[in-house]
C-alpha cells in the first residue's frame, strides 16, 4: 500500500461501517499479520508514531490545529521489516474525546474495535501518568459493556482470564514527558513508572481504582515509553516535514527504541485456540464485529470465532481441493500405464491438499470439515479413475480403428469369403494384434478395449468360418470351441485384474485415512502446545497479580485470585491428561 486507507468509517450521525475497498486489500493478504493499533485523545501525536512505524515521513494525517484530523480507523498494510512472510498492519484511530464530534458514543466502539482487532495496542497520552490520565482511560472500564467473551446462555460466568486470553499487548506511550524517572530518590525504568502508577490504594476514588484494576486485569503484557517533546513549540505544526537532525536527540532516541520494540517484540494476531490470523481472517473478523455493532448487539468473541471458523474452514476445504487439482495437473498425464502410478500421484496430491487444509482450518469441532474434505478427495479419486479409464478407452479405440481399418475393409469387400479365407483372416488379425500390443501408453483399459473390439468382430468371423470350404464341419466346431475358450480365458483375466484393482483401491482408502489421521494428530499436538503456552502465560500473570494484591492489602480480591489460579491449574492438568481421538473419515 502506497498510503493508508480508511478501514472503518465513522461519519456524522451514521453507524460505523466497513470500507469495502480497504476490506478487499486486507482480504488479499494471506500472510500472518502483526496488527498494531494506536488509540488516545485527539491531537496527541498518534499519527506521527504510526508513520514512523511505517518507515515513512508522511502517510497518516497529522494536522496542525486543535481539530481532529482522523475519523474512524485508518489502515496501512506493509511488509514487516523484521519478520519474514509477515505483514505489518497499522491501525490509526480517530482521537477520543473530541468535543466537535457529532456522535461521541462511537468513541467506546472505536476503542473496543482497536482492542478486538489488534495484537498490540498503543495508548497515547500527553504529560504524565497521573490521576487525570487514568480517569481519561474510561474506555478501558467500559470494555466489558462493549465486549463479551462468552456466548449468551453460557452457564460459565465470565472471569478476568477470559479477557486476558484474547486482549492485545498494551503499550502506554507518554508524550511530552518532562519529569525525571525517579522513585524515592532512585532511578526507575519507564515500565516501573507505569506499574507504580497502576498500584492500587485502599480508599482511592472508585473511578480511578477501577481504571487501574481493569488495565491490570485485561492487559497481561504491559510496557511504557516516555517521549520528550519533539522540538520547540513553534516547529510542532510542521513536525512531519522536519528531519531528525532538527528534533531533540532524546525524543529521536526514544522513538527508535519504540520502533525496535514493536518490530522485534510485537506478535502476530492470534485468535482463540492459538490460531494465527492472516489478513483474510482479520478482514472477516472486522466485518463480524462491525455488523454486531450496527445491529445494536454487543460483539461476542466466542461467537465471532465460531463464525470465522465456519468461513475459514469452508475456504480451507476449497483451497485444499484447488491445490489437489493443481498438483494433479502438474504430476499426472492421463492415461496412466498402471493403477499404481495413478494411486501414487493421487496420494501425493492428497497429502498436499490435507496440508493446505490443516494450515488454514481451525476450531473444526468433530473434524466436520476434515470429513467433508475426505469425502471430496475420495470423490476426486473416483473421478480421476473414471477419467483415466475413459482416456485409456478413447486412446485404445482410436488405435484399434487405425490398425484394423484394412481388415474391416477386407471383410466388407468379401476378401475372406473364399476357400482358405478364414485362416487368412486369422493371420491378418494376429498381425494387427501384435502391433496393438507393442504400442505403449494405452493405459489400463487396453485389454478391455481389445476384448470389446474382438467381440464386435465375432459375427463376421463366424460368417467367414462357415463360408470356408477348406475346413470340415468338425474343424469348424473345434474352432468355435477354441474361440469360446479363449474368450472365457480373457474374461477371467479381466475379472482377476478388476479384483486386484478393487483391493488396491481399498488399500488406498486406508492409506488416505492414515494420512488424514497423521496430519490431524500433528495439528492437535501443535494446538496442545499453544494451549499449554497460553495456560503458562495466564498462570504467570495471575500469580503476579495475586502477589501485588496481597502487598496492596486487597485480601478478598487476592483470595478470589487464588481460587482462579487453582481453577486454571485444574484446567491445565485436565488439558495435559486429555487426549482427543481421531474421527474415522
Amino acid at each position: 500500500m502506497e498510503k493508508p486507507i480508511c478501514l472503518i468509517e465513522n461519519k456524522l450521525d451514521e453507524p460505523l461501517r466497513i470500507n469495502q475497498e480497504a476490506l478487499q486489500v486486507l482480504q488479499a493478504i494471506r500472510q500472518p499479520v502483526v496488527v498494531v493499533a494506536i488509540v488516545g485523545l485527539y491531537r496527541t501525536g498518534k499519527s506521527y508514531l504510526m508513520n514512523k512505524l511505517a518507515g515513512k515521513e508522511k502517510g497518516f494525517s497529522l494536522g496542525a490545529t486543535i481539530q481532529a484530523n482522523t475519523t474512524g480507523i485508518w489502515m496501512w498494510c506493509l511488509p514487516h521489516p523484521k519478520k519474514h512472510d509477515h505483514t505489518l498492519v497499522l491501525l490509526d484511530t480517530e482521537g477520543l474525546g473530541d468535543v466537535e464530534k457529532g456522535n461521541t458514543e462511537n468513541d467506546s466502539w472505536i476503542f473496543s474495535l482497536s482492542v478486538l482487532l489488534s495484537s498490540t495496542l498503543v495508548y497515547n497520552s500527553i504529560g504524565t501518568i497521573d490521576q487525570g490520565a487514568l480517569e481519561k482511560l474510561q474506555y478501558v472500564t467500559e470494555l466489558t459493556k462493549c465486549i463479551t467473551v462468552k456466548a449468551p446462555g453460557c452457564s460459565k460466568k465470565e472471569a478476568s482470564d477470559d479477557f486476558l486470553r484474547f486482549f492485545p499487548a498494551f503499550i502506554w506511550a507518554v508524550r511530552d514527558f518532562c519529569l525525571d524517572l525517579e522513585l524515592n530518590g532512585k532511578p526507575i525504568t519507564a515500565d516501573e513508572y507505569l506499574e507504580n502508577a497502576l498500584r492500587r490504594k485502599k480508599g482511592s476514588p472508585e473511578k480511578l481504582d477501577l481504571a487501574k484494576k481493569c488495565i491490570r486485569q485485561y492487559f497481561p503484557s504491559r510496557k511504557c515509553f516516555v517521549f520528550d517533546r519533539p522540538t520547540v513549540r513553534e516547529e510542532l505544526k510542521k513536525l512531519e516535514n522536519l528531519s531528525e537532525s532538527k528534533l531533540y536527540p532524546s525524543f529521536v532516541k526514544e522513538v527508535h527504541i519504540f520502533l525496535q520494540h514493536i518490530y522485534e517484540m510485537a506478535e502476530a494476531k492470534v485468535i482463540q485456540g492459538g490460531h494465527v490470523a492472516t489478513g483474510t481472517l482479520l478482514a472477516n473478523l472486522a466485518v463480524t464485529y462491525v455488523d454486531c455493532i450496527r445491529s445494536g448487539t454487543v460483539p461476542c468473541i466466542e461467537n465471532a470465532v465460531l463464525a470465522l471458523a465456519q468461513i475459514e474452514n469452508s475456504a480451507a476445504v476449497q483451497e485444499a481441493i484447488k491445490r489437489y487439482e493443481e498438483t494433479n495437473e502438474r504430476l499426472l498425464k492421463l492415461p496412466t500405464e498402471t493403477l499404481e502410478e495413478l494411486l501414487k500421484a493421487h496420494s501425493q496430491c492428497e497429502k498436499e491438499a490435507i496440508k493446505v487444509f490443516m494450515a488454514r482450518a481451525f476450531n473444526d469441532k468433530g473434524q466436520q470439515y476434515q470429513k467433508q474434505l475426505g469425502m471430496m478427495l475420495e470423490s476426486k479419486l473416483g473421478d480421476l479413475c473414471s477419467r483415466n479409464a475413459q482416456a485409456s478407452l478413447d486412446c485404445c479405440q482410436a488405435l484399434l480403428k487405425e490398425l484394423f481399418q484394412d481388415l474391416e475393409e477386407n471383410i466388407a469387400n468379401g476378401i475372406y469369403t473364399v476357400p482358405g479365407g478364414y485362416q487368412q483372416f486369422l493371420d491378418d488379425q494376429k498381425k494387427q494384434l501384435e502391433k496393438y500390443q507393442q504400442v505403449p501408453g494405452k493405459g489400463l483399459m487396453a485389454s478391455k478395449a481389445l476384448q470389446d473390439y474382438l467381440k464386435s468382430l465375432e459375427a463376421a468371423a463366424q460368417s467367414i468360418l462357415k463360408a470356408d470350404r477348406n475346413l470340415t464341419e468338425k474343424e469348424k466346431e473345434a474352432e468355435v470351441e477354441r474361440v469360446r475358450a479363449q474368450a472365457a480365458q480373457q474374461e477371467a483375466e479381466l475379472h482377476r485384474k478388476l479384483k486386484e484393482e478393487t483391493q488396491k483401491m481399498a488399500e488406498e482408502k486406508e492409506k488416505s485415512y492414515e494420512e488424514h489421521k497423521r496430519q490431524l494428530w500433528a495439528k492437535m499436538e501443535e494446538d496442545r502446545k499453544n494451549q499449554q503456552l497460553e495456560f503458562d502465560r495466564l498462570l504467570t500473570v495471575k500469580l503476579q497479580e495475586e502477589r501485588r494484591l496481597q502487598e496492596e492489602g486487597f485480601k478478598k480480591e487476592a483470595t478470589r485470585m487464588q481460587q482462579e489460579i487453582e481453577q486454571l491449574r485444574t484446567e491445565l492438568q485436565h488439558s495435559r491428561n486429555s487426549g482427543d481421538s481421531c474421527v474415522i473419515l
